[in-house]
């Protein structure tokens, strides 16, 4: 069979597109900065990155969206988007409507298990969960080899997780303490400031983060803190440990929830300090799994994991038809 897909990831901070054929190899991509305007941009945007991908002429049988959620799948809405501050945003319709072209649309993580197991490390796994710890914390799961997605996509919202309610801090999605509100690259410089208050401001005045934000704690940012971790700066070292003591909560609560034999790991944060990140995640897991702790990885697949499975998810939709 002839032809060729286009696979969406919708981040909170860039689309991807890619072009694929058939055989599932990406001839063509785009990465654009995710519009945050309104709610319709967003679509535009889609639109706009799938029209610059198929302008060679290919024949393109349907188009793959993996977004970040939570989703209203039926309805072909994201509902709200946190770290866009926007909510019931369109996607399916708009780009049905425009293009002509069959839509399938999945959580982004959702389609990164989707992409992890097709041509991943999880090929050969019946319980397998994928994390992202970037912009945002997210996960899919498979468990006895069915895909988990729930009555509208969100079955497996790991970033929602509730891991602290001592300092209760509240997630863009409006909960309170859960893992994504501490741990995400959007929200640890929000918890890092919670805690350099904690610890005193003297603390701050001798560190490196000091420097490194020109003494303004609003412009810290989590490579700072990665950076001050490597240099041996105390501050930055205690702020990271409570960090991955969070992170070891939320991977435990996922191990206790989805028991798997293999959990892959990606998103900048942790793809980025692996050293810093990973490590101490496992080391620090058996305070608090109840399950067996399973092997963990970081995806080979790296930042196009979504796109592999957005192109998996609408691939298997056209060949049933």
């Amino acid at each position: 069979m002839n032809g060729y897909y286009v696979a969406v990831d919708i981040g909170a901070t860039k689309i991807r597109s890619a072009l694929f054929d058939i055989s599932g190899r990406m001839l063509r991509k785009t990465v654009t900065s995710t519009p945050r305007e309104n709610v319709d941009a967003v679509s535009h945007k889609i639109i706009e990155t799938i029209n610059s991908l198929v302008s060679i002429g290919k024949e393109i049988r349907g188009i793959g969206i993996g977004s970040i959620g939570p989703l209203d799948m039926n309805r072909g809405i994201i509902l709200v988007a946190p770290n866009l501050n926007l909510r019931n945003i369109p996607i399916v319709k708009p780009v049905e409507e425009e293009t002509g072209l069959p839509v399938v649309f999945v959580n982004d993580c959702v389609a990164a298990v989707i992409g992890e197991k097709t041509f991943g490390a999880g090929k050969n796994v019946d319980n397998l969960v994928y994390v992202t710890l970037s912009t945002g914390i997210g996960g899919g799961v498979y468990v006895d080899g069915h895909l988990l997605q729930g009555k509208d996509g969100n079955a497996s919202e790991i970033g929602h997780f509730v891991v602290d309610n001592k300092r209760n801090l509240k997630c863009g999605c409006g909960g309170f303490g859960h893992w994504e509100a501490y741990c995400s690259g959007r929200n640890i410089p929000r918890f890092a400031r919670v805690l350099i208050e904690e610890f005193g401001g003297d603390r701050f005045d001798k560190s490196y983060l000091m420097k490194s934000c020109e003494g303004d704690l609003n412009n810290l940012s989590p490579e700072m803190i990665y950076e001050g971790a490597r240099r041996s700066d105390p501050l930055c070292v205690e702020i990271l440990n409570e960090i991955n003591d969070l992170n070891a909560r939320g991977f435990a609560c996922t191990i206790n929830a989805y028991d798997p034999e293999l959990i892959s790991v990606g998103g900048a944060i942790a793809m980025n300090n692996p050293d810093l990140v990973f490590e101490p995640i496992i080391e620090n897991l058996n305070r608090y799994a109840a399950n067996r702790i399973p092997e963990i990885v970081i995806t080979p697949l790296g930042e196009d994991i979504v796109l592999y499975g957005a192109f998996a998810s609408i691939r298997e939709f056209d060949l049933k038809k």
